[in-house]
């Protein structure tokens, strides 16, 4: 039997008595790293959760990867990307890469009858993955790739231009070469709201036909071939292989959804420093509250630990008698922490409690995410160092000496 596991296990139902001096030191204890753990979990959740919306947000209105024609310095023209089975297969022979579409960006302006506004409209075919917008639909519309006079437009210039579904609207598109201006009637078919406003106040969706038309392209020429992969963690070695695998390399550019739009993914970068400082001073709470609790107790079992030394015990045993009570409390602070963490979580992800500002944060409410391997590394790292910093206090042990100790009061 494990002497000094069953000594633990006495101290700690020892603990129920009332009138132990200890009792409220523990209690506190206890609430403090049930705390710490609660407060780092709720970050680690709501930073994924964060995170993953953005990205997931940003990558519907660009792709994961994008290749274009590259343009020379004397290109007055956009160069299209003529889209061939020999150029097709040489991207698919990246085994990460899911799916491919073809899009043709151009400018346009809106006007009706008492505004007008320049747009950013983004020719898409019925291949490509309306999954996003669908999600971000306000009630009341949709949207129908396959006709050639349906738009899906923003709330953001919907409410700039005081439109709605169902309105008629005439796209203007200038052209350099030619002094007539290229109209083209649409109907707004639905409406959407991402709160991306960097996107939202601009962008526009239309068949693709119309825009291969108003640059007089071929029906194979695209502007941008997207590229969506399954694995977003291999993103940057997807692109390093499409770089040197594609047909005619040195022809294209391919960019990843990162070198883009680098200020959105160096920003959500950064809340990964504000988690960490959160997770050290929640770390050195528990760890200052464990450290004074194990004070507390060697002080009120001074008695003990010389009976104990008195009786044969070596330095070690007495001290492992306090670790494992420590770490009983440390796990009784870690189950609650955990227990009030996840409800909270549960709350909010349920319930949207919270909300947030759209213009700064992107997003009504404040999303959560769960990553097992984070909870898990959390949990186990706070156990560990916990443990670590309680070996210091322990020392005090090998001071104390059998006879005083005895005659302490």
């Amino acid at each position: 039997m494990n002497v000094e596991y069953f000594i633990s296990k006495r101290i700690i139902s020892a603990k129920e008595n009332k009138n132990v001096f200890s009792r409220p030191i523990i209690r506190i204890t206890i609430s403090a790293i049930a705390l710490s753990v609660a407060v780092m979990l709720i970050s680690l959740s709501v930073l994924d959760g964060f995170k993953s919306e953005i990205t997931n947000k940003v990558i519907s209105f660009g792709s994961h990867i994008q290749i274009s024609a590259i343009q020379k310095s004397d290109d007055y023209y956009k160069v299209p990307v003529s889209v061939n089975d020999t150029l097709i297969n040489s991207i698919k022979n990246e085994n990460n890469v899911h799916h491919i579409d073809g899009v043709i960006y151009n400018f346009g302006l809106i006007k009706t009858n008492d505004e007008f506004l320049g747009i950013n409209l983004k020719g898409v075919s019925s291949d490509y993955n309306f999954d996003f917008f669908r999600e971000n639909l306000i009630p009341g519309g949709d949207f129908d790739p396959d006709c050639d006079s349906s738009i899906l437009i923003s709330s953001n210039i919907a409410s700039k231009l005081k439109l709605d579904t169902g309105s008629k609207i005439n796209i203007y598109f200038p052209n350099i070469s030619d002094e007539k201006i290229n109209v083209r009637p649409f109907y707004i078919s639905g409406i959407y709201n991402t709160s991306m406003e960097e996107f939202d106040a601009q962008l526009a969706l239309v068949n693709i036909e119309n825009l291969i038309k108003v640059n007089n392209w071929n029906q194979n020429q695209v502007e941008i071939l997207v590229i969506t992969l399954s694995d977003f963690e291999k993103l940057d070695e997807s692109t390093i292989n499409l770089m040197t695998s594609i047909d005619d390399y040195y022809k294209y550019d391919v960019s990843s959804i990162t070198d883009l739009y680098p200020q959105i993914f160096d920003w959500l970068n950064l809340q990964d420093v504000n988690v960490r400082v959160i997770i050290i001073l929640m770390l050195l709470v528990a760890g200052v509250n464990i450290v004074s609790s194990i004070l507390i107790l060697i002080l009120e079992k001074t008695k003990l630990i010389g009976i104990l030394k008195s009786l044969g015990l070596s330095n070690w045993s007495v001290r492992k008698v306090f670790l494992y009570n420590s770490m009983y409390l440390i796990s009784k602070g870690l189950l609650y922490g955990n227990v009030l963490g996840f409800t909270l979580l549960m709350l909010q992800q349920k319930f949207n409690i919270i909300s947030l500002d759209e213009k700064s944060y992107y997003m009504k409410t404040i999303p959560i995410s769960f990553d097992i391997s984070s909870i898990l590394f959390l949990n186990i790292g706070t156990l560990l160092i916990c443990f670590l910093m309680m070996i210091v206090p322990t020392i005090v042990i090998t001071k104390i000496s059998p006879i005083k100790a005895i005659r302490f009061q």
